[in-house]
């Protein structure tokens, strides 16, 4: 069963972690709290410095093992994500071979970042919550796994002008809808955090903000658009997230 660690288990376990996962935790630590105060996620920044974020890793994401590492870990954080601190989030990093970190695009990386949600939701035996639609077209929708809803966000090693989103290796984070309860747009310390991190992103990006990026409690804010920000401005037409379907085929066979 996949880990999850707090900051203070990774340093005391460090040494004895895989190489891969040290230096993932480290390039981590260096890009989110750099010494200049860059980082455009102000919560993300503010949630490690304070040690409310929790940890996990997975095996190559193409491996159905990854989807079980990274259920395993929902599984584990959703009942604790409350007592870890007002800026929770789980951080998945996972195990980018070179094969895939040298020769995968962002689109491709779009597309297993969906494969994956997919598959991680296969393994949820928890129904979905009654108050979050199952149309992802909704603005209600976000994922859930285990009875709470996540806003999920994904960098890869392959994005290069939305630096915002790149890292070395594919890393999924995931933050509970709860978070959001006193900063989305219908609170003034929610408007005047998004001021302040579309600045830094503006600052931090080579391209202008996503037209998708929006601030949870917007009207006609879809949370999906969100997740997987490619480099250049395109969206999908529709959400790639299938779990409903999957459900019916399960129903079927």
């Amino acid at each position: 069963m996949a880990e999850l660690y707090s900051a203070d288990e990774i340093n005391t376990l460090f040494e004895r972690l895989p190489s891969w996962q040290q230096d993932a935790y480290s390039q981590f630590a260096d890009m989110i709290a750099d010494e200049n105060n860059t980082y455009p996620c102000v919560p993300g920044r503010m949630g490690f410095l304070s040690g409310h974020l929790r940890y996990g890793f997975t095996c190559d994401p193409r491996s159905e093992h990854a989807a079980e590492d990274m259920a395993d870990l929902l599984r584990q954080y959703g009942p604790v994500s409350r007592d870890t601190g007002h800026y929770a989030s789980m951080v998945v990093i996972c195990e980018t071979p070179s094969d895939l970190k040298d020769h995968t695009t962002v689109e491709q990386y779009q597309t297993l970042f969906w494969q994956m949600l997919n598959r991680v939701s296969s393994h949820d035996t928890e129904p979905w919550p009654e108050h979050i639609s199952t149309d992802p077209h909704d603005s209600s929708w976000e994922f859930c796994f285990g009875g709470e809803p996540y806003f999920c966000f994904c960098a890869t090693p392959a994005h290069e002008l939305r630096a915002s989103r790149h890292f070395p290796y594919l890393m999924f984070a995931f933050q509970p809808r709860w978070v959001f309860e006193s900063i989305n747009d219908n609170t003034p310390l929610g408007r005047k955090m998004k001021t302040l991190i579309r600045k830094r992103l503006a600052a931090y990006d080579a391209v202008p903000a996503h037209p998708s990026l929006m601030w949870y409690g917007q009207q006609d804010n879809l949370e999906w658009k969100q997740y997987f920000l490619p480099d250049d401005e395109q969206t999908p037409s529709k959400c790639p997230f299938m779990r409903m379907k999957q459900a019916l085929g399960k129903l079927t066979k």
